[in-house]
């Protein structure tokens, strides 16, 4: 296992409980690795080796297959279960294959809560190679039939785990959107305690849901959390797709613009809407300088002035 972070720890050590001999090997986390570098990694496994990659996406899984390929022998396996786009992986297939080394990429979702949990595996290779390491798939995956999936040929278990986060994007942010809209009803005293009360009989009912019942417990008014979120690059690469394949995801879309817009403290944009709409139509807007206290009307506009209370909810933030 190369790469012993939050997920790649946790997966090393299901498979040692699961009965499976595991040589860990990190850049960086000198304490949690057993093989000290890769030469060493790969000469502490017999041979037919098989040698999962949990690093990041990019430069740094091709620089590893890439060094894997001249210390490999044939006959061994290389595993990607990092978030690398789909693309990528049929140039490592090809660069391995010269050396007659397998290749399998597999989309692993599960989080830190996969240790105990298991994980959902998708995968993409050829049938030969899938059936070889199965033991080992149906160690990390959760009991029961579910949970794992032989796509396609190598590409497919990038491309369905890319799919699979894009729909993870749209599921939040709709959650998330309604926790801000209960969140800024007086009406509803008790935010928290109606997210747990999804959780049994209805149709939004989910683990994501389970997590966000979480988040509330600990924090009701997310008071410890920045409204902060970044994007792994699957988002993104799975509306990039979608382009490609004329296939319409307003959802995704959207749920990904969400977090462009969550890192802004002040959206240029809406700067430009608040001016226009102040030049046709008088509407209030705020100064830069006192944001938040106060709202500033052009003179001589009543109207708008009296109707903005009334015709303008204000934000309750982010």
């Amino acid at each position: 296992m190369i790469g012993l972070g939050k997920m790649g720890a946790n997966m090393a050590e299901r498979l040692r409980l699961g009965g499976h001999q595991v040589v860990g090997y990190d850049r960086s986390d000198v304490a949690a690795r057993d093989a000290d570098s890769l030469p060493a990694l790969v000469q502490g496994l017999s041979a037919p080796r098989t040698v999962w990659l949990m690093v990041p996406a990019g430069e740094p899984t091709r620089q590893t297959v890439q060094q894997l390929a001249d210390l490999l022998e044939p006959g061994d396996l290389v595993i990607d279960g990092g978030n690398s786009k789909y693309t990528e992986d049929a140039v490592h297939a090809r660069t391995l294959a010269g050396r007659s080394i397998g290749y399998l990429d597999v989309g692993v979702s599960g989080g830190v809560w996969g240790l105990h949990n298991g994980y959902a595996l998708m995968v993409g290779g050829e049938p030969e190679l899938v059936q070889r390491v199965q033991p080992i798939f149906d160690t990390l995956k959760p009991a029961g039939e579910s949970g794992f999936v032989h796509a396609g040929p190598a590409g497919a278990g990038h491309f369905t785990k890319m799919v699979h986060n894009g729909i993870e994007y749209g599921i939040m942010q709709a959650y998330a959107e309604g926790y801000e809209l209960l969140a800024a009803s007086s009406l509803v005293h008790q935010v928290t305690d109606t997210f747990a009360s999804w959780r049994e009989g209805t149709v939004i009912r989910s683990w994501l849901l389970d997590l966000l019942v979480r988040a509330l417990q600990a924090d009701p008014k997310l008071e410890q959390v920045r409204g902060w979120a970044e994007d792994s690059g699957e988002g993104r690469w799975t509306v990039e797709t979608a382009i490609d394949h004329a296939v319409p995801l307003p959802v995704i879309s959207a749920a990904l613009f969400a977090r462009f817009s969550s890192r802004q403290e002040d959206s240029p944009a809406m700067k430009a809407v608040a001016a226009l709409r102040n030049q046709f139509g008088g509407h209030a807007v705020l100064p830069e300088t006192a944001a938040g206290e106060g709202e500033h009307t052009v003179p001589g506009d009543e109207h708008h002035q009296a109707a903005t209370s009334a015709d303008q909810p204000t934000s309750t933030g982010h």
